[in-house]
């Protein structure tokens, strides 16, 4: 069998598996094991230890695990809720000020936990209550929501980079200084959008300061809340830090995050046994759903690479006698599509390994088109009708909220999202020039 014709027989095999319902780990793997036997042999199987000992033994991908124990902790401990507030008490009472500080919160929040169905979901349950209980505009409150919850893979320390700096051997430091200056524009866009909406329609966010419900906070207790919020984004930086400046490696300096939102929960008094058992059963939960994705992602990924779907993309791109650049979109196109039927980390797994080398040969910057991968990927999540994303934010949503709402909230901020990718593919320098700056 060609490898034009096997590639084409795998993806239709993707989508009658998906479509089905079938898990995506098991069906990623089960498809490449059973087309791989009846086109090679019992041979093929030989690729499942090989790629068990590469994914399980990674001490990159072992930084996954304790990035997501630290968001949990920091979650369920309620300093999630004290960044929210810190953020909405240095704001100050203004028209959208909830919401901009949904955008700069729920963005560390997903940072935190690291994948965007489970930033969306905890941003939501924190921000959508408190929004629309002030009467904020329904399209706005789940825009913001989708817009923060999502950032978190855009902003260090995020899984799916630690993923595509495991699978195309890059460096994890510089793959978190390279997204930075993006993330920090796109936040800038986002908050923006909001300020300018809200004062073209008032109608859209109320004016805090003249809100007479709520008592007046005393001075302690605005230090608690600065203290609490402002020690969990140290934590962060410093996390960040440990990586950047090469005293930790992102795996140790995720034990050093999880140590750190373990001391934080102690000292403020809030750390409790239900607290730190709920932390680690989600954990667990999160971090088997992920391992079992990596492990199908990467046996299928294997699989194709060798039957030589790489030498395969190479010929094609080449022969189409595009310019680089064209190639390059041509793969951002690949990407959006694949972001309505399947997830961040398989997108990752899937396309790092196959797109890299060649935009590498190209002549491009492994780490730029590394975050141009993360911005599509950001994009092509949310994107309706069939971003799974969406699905996560209608769970989180009061019931009378129909999908054609939630397609709507989400619209000027996916604009907003392919602004930046598309500046990123103009100017690689705002991609380039942190990580350069800093490590050479």
């Amino acid at each position: 069998m060609g490898i034009e014709l096997l590639t084409g027989v795998l993806l239709l095999c993707i989508l009658i598996f998906f479509a089905l319902g079938a898990p995506v780990g098991l069906a990623l793997g089960g498809i490449a094991m059973g087309i791989g036997y009846l086109t090679w042999g019992e041979g093929i199987f030989n690729v499942i230890p090989t790629t068990l000992e590469s994914t399980f033994f990674s001490f990159i991908l072992l930084a996954i695990p304790l990035y997501i124990y630290m968001g949990q902790l920091l979650t369920k401990s309620g300093i999630g809720d004290a960044m929210f507030n810190a953020s909405q008490l240095m704001i100050g009472r203004v028209r959208g000020s909830l919401a901009i500080s949904v955008i700069a919160v729920c963005s560390m929040i997903g940072a935190m936990v690291g994948i965007i169905g489970a930033g969306i979901m905890t941003s939501g349950s924190i921000a959508l209550r408190p929004m629309l209980e002030r009467g904020y505009d329904r399209r706005l409150a789940l825009g913001v929501i989708m817009a923060g919850g999502g950032l978190g893979i855009l902003i260090p320390p995020s899984i799916p980079m630690i993923m595509f700096a495991a699978a195309t051997q890059n460096s994890v430091g510089r793959m978190f200084l390279g997204a930075m200056v993006p993330a920090l524009l796109t936040i800038a866009l986002l908050i923006s959008y909001v300020v300018i909406s809200c004062r073209r329609d008032p109608t859209k966010a109320p004016l805090e300061k003249d809100r007479t419900d709520e008592e007046p906070r005393t001075s302690s207790q605005k230090f608690v809340i600065l203290r609490d919020g402002l020690s969990a984004l140290l934590l962060i930086f410093v996390v960040l830090g440990s990586i950047i400046s090469g005293i930790a490696t992102p795996t140790e300096s995720g034990a050093i995050g999880v140590v750190g939102a373990i001391l934080l929960a102690i000292v403020f008094k809030r750390f409790n046994p239900a607290m730190f058992q709920a932390a680690g059963f989600q954990t667990a939960t999160l971090v088997s759903v992920a391992m079992w994705i990596i492990f199908g992602a990467s046996v299928f990924s294997n699989f194709h690479l060798l039957m030589g779907v790489q030498n395969m993309v190479a010929e094609v791109t080449t022969g189409l006698d595009l310019p680089p650049i064209m190639i390059i979109i041509i793969f951002q196109l690949i990407m959006l599509l694949l972001g309505f039927i399947i997830d961040e980390f398989i997108i990752v797994l899937m396309c790092a390994p196959l797109f890299t080398p060649i935009a590498v040969a190209l002549g491009y910057d492994p780490i730029w088109f590394g975050v141009l991968m993360i911005l599509n990927i950001l994009i092509a999540v949310q994107t309706p009708p069939y971003g799974f994303a969406l699905f996560y934010l209608k769970g989180v949503a009061p019931d009378d909220v129909g999908m054609g709402e939630i397609y709507r909230s989400v619209t000027p901020f996916i604009a907003l999202n392919l602004i930046v990718l598309i500046l990123c593919m103009i100017f690689p320098e705002i991609v380039l020039w942190l990580p350069n700056k800093v490590m050479g």
